[in-house]
């Protein structure tokens, strides 16, 4: 049974873990919460299901273009409505709101176009589970840890390896000393603002064929992305994946051992806890 909880939770944490990132990804660029990471999850996941199952377009092929609207909504979603705001002398506090604010939109939004009835987005890889160790893996699970940790991956290397990244970093550490030396700051927050919604996106759409696709569906999703980002650091794009990792492996553990009426009261009693000894999560964000 640990076994079994144990691949569950990690499947799990992975989904935290992208949404986390995309939490995280947006304070280190621009210093900022946004909470519609949840509906962005959602239309993620409703944007590729209209492609793949309404538009009969081959899955990789959909997911592929559902990714890359998603991004490009990212980007309209920074300068159409988050710049505008901080250069009418927008604060912390007006951003919330107004993310909040198209969270709830969105969601309406949803159910008018595509209705509140759950989804069913058919899974390219099959029911079948895999059998190892006397544990029983679904191919989905198996998609969600690998897509995790290849996005994982590619991050580190563009954060590392490219001008766009090198550029992004240094923007975040001083937007104006950056200005000065020729980097485009806009541009740089833009993309942040885009990768986070592509792998919001992405953990949507990779979670879409477990539960359906609904319009409250990102929801509570939301809220324990937020929380793994703040349990692993937040700004810290690594913290953001330990710290998925850990709320989906004590949630699941918790709902197997326990009750699944008691998981949230753990996982969170479990951030609260770690809040307490280390109140900058379990990595804190440094300067690279």
């Amino acid at each position: 049974m640990f076994g079994q909880l144990l691949v569950g939770g990690i499947a799990v944490g992975c989904i935290y873990a992208l949404i986390g990132l995309g939490y995280s990804l947006i304070y280190s660029a621009s210093a900022l919460m946004s909470f519609v990471q949840g509906e962005i999850f959602m239309l993620g996941a409703y944007v590729a299901y209209t492609i793949y199952v309404s538009f009969q377009v081959p899955f990789v092929l959909a997911v592929l273009l559902a990714i890359l609207i998603m991004f490009g909504f990212g980007i309209v979603l920074q300068r159409g409505m988050i710049s505008p705001l901080l250069k009418r002398g927008a604060q912390q506090i007006q951003i919330v709101l107004a993310t909040i604010g198209l969270s709830i939109f969105l969601k309406n939004f949803a159910m008018i176009v595509w209705g509140s009835d759950v989804k069913n987005f058919p899974s390219a890889l099959g029911e079948a589970p895999v059998r190892a160790a006397g544990i029983s893996i679904s191919p989905q699970q198996i998609a969600i840890v690998i897509t995790t940790f290849v996005c994982m991956i590619a991050l580190h290397f563009f954060m590392s390896r490219t001008k766009l990244g090198t550029s992004l970093r240094a923007a975040a550490q001083d937007p104006m000393a950056a200005g000065v030396v020729g980097i485009n700051v806009p541009l740089t927050v833009g993309v942040a603002w885009a990768l986070a919604a592509a792998l919001s996106a992405v953990a949507g759409i990779l979670l879409a064929p477990i539960y359906g696709v609904y319009p409250k569906m990102g929801a509570i999703l939301s809220t324990k992305g937020f929380a793994a980002a703040v349990l692993g650091g937040y700004g810290n794009m690594y913290g953001a994946i330990i710290g998925g990792l850990i709320f989906g492996v004590v949630e699941t553990m918790a709902a197997g051992y326990i009750s699944s009426s008691f998981k949230d009261i753990i996982s969170f009693g479990v951030l609260i806890l770690v809040l307490f000894v280390m109140p900058h999560g379990i990595l804190k964000v440094k300067a690279d």
